[in-house]
């Protein structure tokens, strides 16, 4: 490492120092991160502003810290931040960077590279991140810039802040040289970035209107980034007067509330078919904010790309996402926060719209969806159910990828984001690991409320480690629960799918859950059977500080034995089988 340059004049500090008041100015009070010898001016800036509300969180892993500020992103809004060292670091923390450009989530990703004086050498754990992370509309990031001089460093991190929060929201990633961080600066931190919102024009929400009322089969699809507690209010404002069905797009179910007459329910994997017919049949779609992508869209089925068979109103907030895969009837640049006030000061109907029977008939499909026959002896419907039932109505659930997770996205009912706050922390990225670094983030930045983690045995052993930075920085209103069945079972119902009775790569050997939590300091039961997990919740819920709860199934349980048997018994006359082969 360079020798430090001594800061001179009453203004000068190092330039580490600089960027954590820059930090400060931005409102940021928690960063997450694996420190790195390469941002080691940065650490110090953090220990000299300790006492102005800035903490730096230390993560056990990178992948892990980036989906805390991922996650952090999603709750606040604002940008996630991470801070990881060159080389190693950033791979790892590409994962979370990833998740975040897919996820349309405000995140930036400070990185620390080798010093000016080493570049272009193939120096110890360099990389050229505008050629790894370079900005693209299939990436990982809205922008990467590198810092050369210490002067320039407060304007780069209000770029990075501006980038992250306007059109559609997304990481950005900052590159530090470890002897610019170490360089005095008299530069001034600069003031608190804010989006730049579009309205929509006039003209379109008079063209939507009209072709509002001449619908006969209308849908809203809400989802993707940008939304406000009062966006979310005034779409559940627009859809009452309109009387309009409303499902959320893939991991987007906090938008619109769950419980409410309108909602139709989520249009992601495992989609309730009666929608997915229902989204077909659809005369015109409404997609308020989604970017339409492949899960949303079922594979580009429900909505036909480049030209669905439906009428479609796209409104997004990102210009260069319009008309991208979807030849729309009517294209509208506008942020949700006023997109959504937008709509709900359009004029309704002035009687009944002829669409109140389809609206009626939506909800009740979602209501009959939401019963399911038992299973044993573990059944997990009733497993979640029963969170709904005892937990607080705020809680954040949280999930990486899985089978496991159509439990909760089918069966639990989320509050609207005005009602509660952000409340589902899940990766439309389909990210593994997710869901455990996500949950320990909302329990360390919203201590109020309860955060519930559903975890996959393959899912959760991905970033388990990160139990150790909840115990360590004093998370308590945290719960785990790990769907174990000893298997990757997403990808066993493919393999089932494609090449039945020849499953290979997917079994799992697991240690045993509970005893691993106990040995990070939380509390922690096993549950084989339906009739124990309400005595473990009670238990959880009643401990002095984090617990996880270890679900033991069969290895068919997360997929179902009548599906797998659909599966094989499809896959073998596929493959021309006779049935009992």
């Amino acid at each position: 490492m360079k020798s430090s340059s001594q800061p001179r004049g009453s203004d000068a500090r190092l330039a580490g120092h600089a960027l954590v008041e820059a930090l400060i100015a931005q409102g940021v009070t928690d960063v997450f991160g694996v420190p790195g010898e390469s941002y080691l001016a940065v650490l110090d800036g953090f220990h000299e502003h300790r006492d102005r509300g800035i903490r730096f969180i230390a993560c056990r892993q990178e992948g892990g810290a980036a989906f805390m500020a991922e996650a952090q992103g999603k709750l606040t809004g604002r940008p996630g931040i991470c801070f990881v060292t060159r080389g190693p670091g950033a791979t790892n923390a590409s994962i979370g960077l990833h998740t975040a450009f897919q996820d349309s989530t405000p995140m930036i990703l400070f990185i620390g590279q080798v010093a000016s004086d080493q570049r272009d050498r193939e120096a110890f754990q360099e990389l050229d991140y505008r050629q790894m992370f370079g900005p693209g509309t299939l990436g990982f990031a809205k922008w990467v810039g590198e810092v050369q001089d210490a002067d320039r460093l407060p304007e780069y991190v209000a770029r990075a802040f501006h980038t992250a929060l306007q059109g559609r929201p997304g990481p950005v990633v900052l590159v530090l040289p470890e002897d610019m961080l170490t360089r005095a600066t008299t530069a001034p931190v600069l003031p608190r970035a804010e989006p730049a919102l579009a309205w929509p024009a006039p003209a379109a929400l008079a063209a939507l209107r009209e072709r509002l009322l001449a619908a006969r089969r209308p849908f809203v699809i809400a989802g993707g980034g940008g939304w406000t507690p009062e966006a979310c209010a005034a779409l559940q404002r627009f859809a009452e007067s309109w009387r309009l069905p409303v499902g959320c797009a893939f991991r987007f179910q906090d938008l619109f509330d769950n419980r409410h007459e309108l909602y139709a329910g989520d249009v992601g994997i495992g989609i309730n078919p009666k929608l997915a017919a229902r989204i077909k049949e659809a005369d015109l779609i409404l997609a308020l904010g989604p970017r339409l992508g492949e899960m949303t869209t079922g594979g580009y089925t429900l909505l036909q790309a480049p030209r669905p068979a439906q009428q479609l109103v796209h409104i997004h907030a990102g210009a260069e996402e319009l008309g991208r895969v979807y030849a729309a009837d009517l294209l509208i640049n506008a942020s949700m926060a006023c997109a959504a006030p937008a709509l709900a000061g359009l004029a309704p109907p002035e009687r009944e719209p002829a669409w109140a029977d389809w609206t009626r008939q939506a909800q009740a499909d979602y209501q009959a969806n939401h019963e399911a026959p038992p299973v044993e002896p573990l059944d997990l419907a009733r497993v979640i159910k029963t969170l709904d039932r005892l937990m607080p109505e705020d809680t954040i659930y949280t999930n990486g990828a899985g089978n496991y997770s159509g439990w909760l996205h089918r069966y639990h009912r989320y509050p609207a984001l005005h009602q509660v706050g952000r409340n589902q922390l899940a990766p439309t990225s389909g990210a593994m690991g997710y869901g455990v670094p996500a949950a320990v983030a909302a329990a360390l930045l919203e201590p109020g409320r309860w955060a519930v983690n559903i975890a996959g045995d393959g899912d959760f052993l991905m970033s388990g480690q990160e139990l150790a930075t909840a115990t360590g920085y004093g998370a308590r209103k945290l719960i785990s629960i790990v769907v174990d069945n000893g298997t990757y079972g997403t990808i066993r119902m493919h393999q089932e799918r494609e090449y039945p009775g020849r499953v290979s790569g997917s079994d799992l050997f697991n240690p045993d859950f509970a005893a691993l939590a106990r040995a990070y300091g939380w509390q922690a039961q096993r549950v084989d059977a339906t009739a124990g997990f309400e005595p473990a919740l009670r238990a959880a819920l009643a401990a002095d500080g984090p617990s996880l709860i270890h679900l033991k199934l069969d290895a068919d349980v997360s997929t179902s034995r009548s599906t797998l048997s659909a599966i094989r018994a499809a896959a073998r006359q596929r493959l021309g089988q006779s049935a009992d082969e």
